[in-house]
């Protein structure tokens, strides 16, 4: 080698001037397409196709270095992205066959609220509502019937305690045109043992209560026949008292529930009883009228035994309480169902105001003059 020959550069070996790069491609990390690999060298210039143009012992000069071969999956999955054809844009396939493709679908609704019924069952919904708003609930109807039941008799128990009272007596033997007794009582001796009777009936004592009552010459003032009849009237008037008390605070139970849970059901409810009350007093007012005799007979035969309730003029209790005491007994007993029913019945006659219908047309019509404040948004039921 001659002084002239020049001397082969030494290659640099600054290690500041270090990029940390690899020196050689296949150490290259891969990139995310193909397309880019592909572009980075021309985009380097000629210094960088330079540099990948490194002459090996097995290949021509000016050949490229290609990489490390990657693994068989990757060379296959590779093949395959190369081998499918790319496919065509959706306007192009519409375009050209003139219908969608199979693999398009139009996505469903997920909301149920976004689905409309039929007409025919939106109809027969509305129908069903509509029927069932109208379908009262049992328990107020049932406190109803038993209300419109019960006041009729309430109405006949509390006549008839007004009835076996020494105040009504008093005022019976002591009317004009009373007949008086025959066989020696006076009205004063009316009254007293009278008041006796009448007492009795309405307390706790036993027989001897009339048993013992003796006359102004010694005797018994009642005979023991007499003192049965007494006690069997007695346990009939003590039984319907009873019963009555009974009704009477069901009948309050009945009022407190229907206040609560069904407007109007009170009304509604004393409207009937006030309806059957009058239709049972007229009923046997005309019975009693047509013959009062038949209808007292028969009214004893239902509570007492036959041959217990008959006795002779000049025993004690056809002398204190003859027939006219049971006929004037009658009618004030009537008088008193039927004065206090057909007042019940007006106080509940159903107008339009007690039915409440006066507020709701009114508000109808309130509703129909009021302007519309927007447009209305029709809701799915």
């Amino acid at each position: 080698m001659s002084e002239k020959t020049p001397k082969p550069q030494e290659p640099d070996t600054d290690v500041h001037d270090d990029t940390e790069e690899p020196a050689f491609d296949w150490m290259k990390p891969k990139s995310s397409s193909g397309s880019s690999a592909a572009a980075s060298p021309a985009s380097a210039g000629p210094a960088a196709a330079a540099s990948s143009t490194v002459p090996d012992s097995g290949q021509a000069p000016g050949q490229a270095v290609t990489g490390q071969p990657e693994s068989r999956a990757d060379r296959k999955a590779a093949e395959a992205a190369d081998a499918e054809p790319e496919p065509p844009l959706f306007a192009d396939t519409v375009a050209a066959t003139g219908e969608q493709p199979r693999h398009y679908s139009e996505s469903l609704p997920t909301s149920a609220l976004q689905v409309r019924p039929p007409e025919d069952e939106v109809a027969r919904r509305n129908a069903e509502r509509e029927q069932a708003a109208k379908v009262k609930p049992l328990g107020p109807r049932i406190f109803q019937v038993l209300l419109a039941v019960f006041y009729p008799i309430i109405l006949l128990v509390l006549a008839v305690r007004a009835v076996t009272s020494p105040l009504f007596l008093w005022v019976e033997y002591n009317r004009p045109g009373f007949p008086g007794d025959g066989y020696g009582f006076s009205t004063d001796d009316r009254m007293t043992y009278g008041s006796y009777a009448v007492d009795y009936l309405s307390n706790w004592a036993g027989p001897r209560y009339l048993g013992g009552l003796v006359n102004q010459d010694g005797g018994k003032l009642f005979k023991d026949s007499e003192v049965a009849h007494m006690a069997d009237v007695k346990l009939v008037i003590l039984s319907s008292f009873g019963a009555g008390l009974l009704l009477i605070i069901l009948s309050i139970i009945a009022i407190l529930y229907l206040r609560k849970r069904s407007q109007g059901g009170v009304r509604r409810g004393l409207f009937a009883g006030s309806i059957v009350t009058l239709a049972i007093i007229i009923g046997l007012a005309v019975l009693a009228t047509l013959s009062w005799q038949t209808f007292f007979t028969e009214f004893h035969r239902i509570f007492f035994a036959s041959g217990t309730w008959t006795f002779a003029l000049e025993d004690t209790l056809i002398r204190l309480f003859p027939g006219q005491f049971w006929v004037d007994a009658g009618i004030v007993i009537a008088a008193l169902v039927f004065l206090a029913a057909t007042l019940t019945f007006i106080l509940t006659w159903p107008t339009r105001k007690r039915r409440g219908l006066g507020a709701k047309q009114e508000g109808k019509e309130e509703n129909d003059e009021a302007p519309e404040e927007g447009p209305e948004v029709a809701g799915v039921r």
